[in-house]
């Protein structure tokens, strides 16, 4: 199939049976289109649709999002995980500001230059927002071209990703690039899935080599496998009597970056010296809670939830990065999601 019977055959299915209704194509602005492709990276639509509609709620333009402080940009986003991508989409706020008088940069040099944009993001927006002839290359439109063309190994390596580069801008036409763009997209979200692929509907779906050759469910090639480490950590969730935790901003950068949690110990008695340390006195009861574990990219981490109990607190120990939480009666955090949980139940 040509490069031109491929995305026409794309835009007539798109036409009949894309997803119209998506609420950064029904108002459709080159902000609101940002918005969207950060949230949408490594996260589904379905997962983020309630997200994004609260975010552009609080949110509305680049002027109010970089005017915001940090935590309430990580309360927002709390839940959708990959926290990295919140921090950076309120950095890029200010730079927007500040560099380009408040308006998103429709030039791809420009928009790779802030923070968190790469050049699928980078050429979504374009083609999105703007009608600009690029390329794009999430995971799903990977998936379509690996099956379509049978691209032997995984799309993660940098020959595969080349090959896969040069196929989109290939298949990417001249005209109606930005319903082409959210055609490919869709089409992998919803025909051309991982696991069960709907290959019957696929307008593709007689001329795809992986389908002809029985491959559906070998391509692309995943991730060479590997176990999960597991780390284990113990969190403190030091109470007073009225019912406060104290918690602590995390750095910046890494895991959770940003976020606010509970001091991390690697044992139940180096907590207990962390308390006596910290408050200067030893706790008045002590509470083993069910370990919780939670999944990353990475690693897995089994944590052992432990509440200390304060009978009273000798030292200072709020202010900048440090403060004592008491649920409802203080503006909300931007918190991790399992210690969010832990802090629900207590």
């Amino acid at each position: 199939m040509s490069d031109g019977a491929f995305a026409s055959k794309i835009l007539a299915w798109y036409a009949t049976f894309g997803r119209h209704d998506l609420p950064w194509r029904t108002q459709i602005t080159p902000y609101r289109v940002w918005v969207s492709e950060i949230m949408l990276q490594q996260t589904q639509v379905v997962t983020v649709l309630p997200y994004y509609q609260r975010f552009l709620q609080q949110f509305p333009d680049v002027d109010s999002l970089a005017a915001a402080p940090l935590d309430a940009v990580l309360e927002l986003w709390s839940g959708l995980g990959y926290y990295a991508r919140a921090r950076n989409l309120h950095r890029s706020a200010g730079v927007i500001c500040e560099l380009h008088g408040g308006q998103l940069p429709l030039e791809r040099e420009a928009l790779c230059a802030l923070p968190g944009i790469g050049r699928s993001t980078a050429g979504a927006v374009l083609a999105l927002a703007a009608g600009q002839r690029e390329a794009i290359l999430d995971g799903n439109v990977k998936r379509v071209l690996c099956r379509y063309h049978a691209v032997e190994g995984w799309p993660g390596t940098a020959p595969v990703l080349r090959q896969l580069w040069s196929l989109a801008e290939a298949h990417t036409p001249k005209q109606q690039v930005a319903d082409y763009t959210q055609a490919i997209m869709d089409l992998g979200a919803t025909l051309c899935t991982r696991h069960k692929p709907r290959c019957e509907l696929c307008p593709l779906g007689v001329t795809c080599l992986a389908r002809v050759e029985g491959r559906t469910q070998e391509l692309p090639a995943s991730r060479p496998r590997r176990k999960l480490p597991l780390r284990n950590k113990a969190f403190l969730f030091l109470r007073r009597k009225d019912g406060a935790i104290f918690l602590q901003r995390r750095p910046p950068t890494g895991i959770w970056g940003g976020l606010w949690s509970v001091p991390e110990c690697s044992s139940a008695s180096e907590a207990e010296d962390w308390c006596l340390e910290q408050t200067g006195h030893i706790p008045a009861a002590v509470h083993h809670l069910e370990p919780v574990l939670h999944t990353f990219t990475h690693f897995k981490l089994e944590i052992a939830p432990i509440l200390m109990e304060l009978g009273s607190v000798s030292r200072v120990m709020e202010g900048k990065g440090a403060l004592w939480y008491k649920h409802g009666q203080m503006h909300a955090l931007g918190l991790p999601t399992p210690v969010a949980r832990l802090l629900a139940k207590l």
